[in-house]
């Protein structure tokens, strides 16, 4: 699981390194919004994943909601003179910064139920 998913940024970084894709400026704060949902949706997915509650269908269609949602309100708010996409920066910035938060405390009560069991002794896998 941790490979494919080291493997995936890797492949990542490299094709936005090599291939040069741009996007009109116009559009860039309604990526950006998108961006952030689908972040939301990844670290919500890490969570649900050590809460062994994961489901791969949840996932792809929160993902893509997310974002699509996103990106809707900042086009309808700059349509209408409006800064909706606050209100996109304030719930999914504080979901991600929680799930990540969560995520982060059952990682590490994890490790220390593990480590006590063994002693004071934990092994890298």
């Amino acid at each position: 699981m941790v490979l494919a998913i080291i493997i995936g940024l890797a492949a990542g970084l490299v094709m936005g390194f090599v291939f040069n894709i741009t996007y009109p400026v116009y559009y860039s704060l309604s990526i950006t919004m998108a961006l952030l949902a689908a972040m939301d949706s990844v670290v919500g997915a890490l969570r649900a994943y050590l809460e062994k509650k994961y489901n791969n269908l949840i996932f792809v269609t929160g993902f893509l909601t997310n974002a699509a949602l996103a990106g809707l309100l900042t086009f309808v708010g700059d349509k209408l003179g409006v800064p909706l996409y606050y209100a996109a920066i304030l719930v999914f910035g504080g979901r991600l910064f929680n799930n990540l938060a969560l995520s982060r405390r059952i990682a590490l009560d994890r490790y220390m139920e593990k480590k006590s069991k063994t002693g004071g002794k934990v092994s890298a896998n």
